[in-house]
């Protein structure tokens, strides 16, 4: 063999083997950052996603309903200022409140008995819902129909009504309209947070309101960058006053400050429907939408985590799935809507089956 012939073999050797470090540096790359499940951050996940151990078992009918009135769509949930009693939205019985006189938004005692109801002939399409530190209840009502729609309601334990935000019918994404708010929250200082797009042809943003409902900003477009959204499903605030966003259509958390600077987004609490922290710091996560095509891996459920560390410690499986699988076609059989009380007890609002669960320790 030549010399020039030698010095070709063995310089292709070398490129060779560099491609083939290449690729192994490559796809230890993309591991890392799928073990992370955040961009540019350290990691939080575990191997398998759908390992947490489950420490609950699950209460059926527990919340009692009036007679003659069955779930419709159970959307959401939220804790009553006594730690105890649980707000939760179910629309009328059905998919829709707009041709009901059925009150959407019920509140439960511990002993799962029916106490209050509000919000009869005011809401098309009950959403969010959120308990603020006066103990007002706030309701994002996420379509629009005959007039109606496109708002958010605060109401006094009562009733009555203390504050609409937007413009009754209309929708648009302006200082003063939404278009199909997802879900509302009220920070200690008294800021209004709004999730305000739910899917195609709505917005994407956030909008911040001081407490008095004045319009302070808007962040976020459509996209899967930081700081831009598909389906803003749910919002939680933890104790540092950081706001995550449940960020359902890329499949994952984002993490602002109040101000909406991007800080972090998680991955590993699944695909999210709901999002909602205790007074511990507490996470839970309800994911009602993984499947093999969206967010392979993962099992519908509510995770539940800390948001000091970004670990999930346990999980609470989607019944329907079949055991060890859980990647089937369908979806929206697990909760979209979480709480937990101060025992610890988690409620899950589903949509799908038209339900509400609550789970209690082992």
């Amino acid at each position: 063999m030549g010399a020039l012939a030698w010095l070709f073999l063995k310089r292709k050797s070398r490129e060779g083997t560099m491609l083939h470090v290449n690729r192994i540096l490559i796809a230890l790359g993309m591991a890392s950052v799928v073990a992370s499940g955040i961009s540019g951050t350290k990691a939080h996940a575990q191997a398998d996603p759908n390992s947490a151990p489950t420490p609950y078992r699950t209460v059926e009918n527990w919340a009692k309903l009036p007679e003659g009135r069955t779930w419709g769509q159970v959307i959401s949930a939220d804790i009553d200022r006594d730690r105890k009693s649980i707000w939760v939205v179910e629309r009328c019985g059905g998919t829709s409140c707009a041709k009901s006189d059925l009150a959407p938004i019920l509140k439960f005692d511990s002993s799962g008995n029916l106490v209050k109801s509000l919000g009869a002939g005011m809401i098309v399409r009950p959403h969010g819902l959120f308990i603020d530190k006066n103990n007002n209840v706030w309701v994002t009502d996420g379509d629009g129909e005959g007039g109606k729609g496109h708002q958010v309601f605060e109401f006094s334990q009562d009733g009555k009504m203390l504050l609409a935000l937007g413009k009754a019918g209309v929708a648009g994404d302006s200082p003063d309209t939404f278009n199909k708010p997802s879900d509302v929250l009220v920070a200690p200082n008294g800021n209004i947070f709004v999730a305000d797009g739910h899917g195609p042809g709505s917005n994407a943003r956030i909008v911040k309101f001081s407490a008095d409902g004045k319009f302070i900003k808007a962040w976020g477009k459509q996209g899967s960058e930081p700081g831009e959204f598909n389906n803003p499903h749910s919002l939680a605030m933890d104790s540092k006053g950081r706001l995550f966003v449940a960020d359902r259509g890329n499949s994952r958390i984002q993490i602002f400050d109040q101000d909406g600077k991007f800080l972090e987004e998680w991955r590993q609490f699944g695909r999210p429907s709901g999002v909602f922290i205790d007074k511990d710091d507490v996470l839970y996560v309800a994911d009602s939408e993984s499947n093999m095509a969206r967010n392979p891996g993962f099992r519908r459920g509510i995770r539940i985590g800390s948001v000091k560390d970004g670990k999930v410690t346990a999980f609470i499986p989607d019944p329907v799935m079949n055991p060890g699988q859980g990647f089937e076609p369908g979806n929206g059989t697990a909760a979209e809507g979480v709480a937990a009380d101060e025992a610890g007890n988690v409620y899950g609002a589903e949509v799908g089956p038209r339900n509400f669960k609550r789970y209690v320790k082992k």
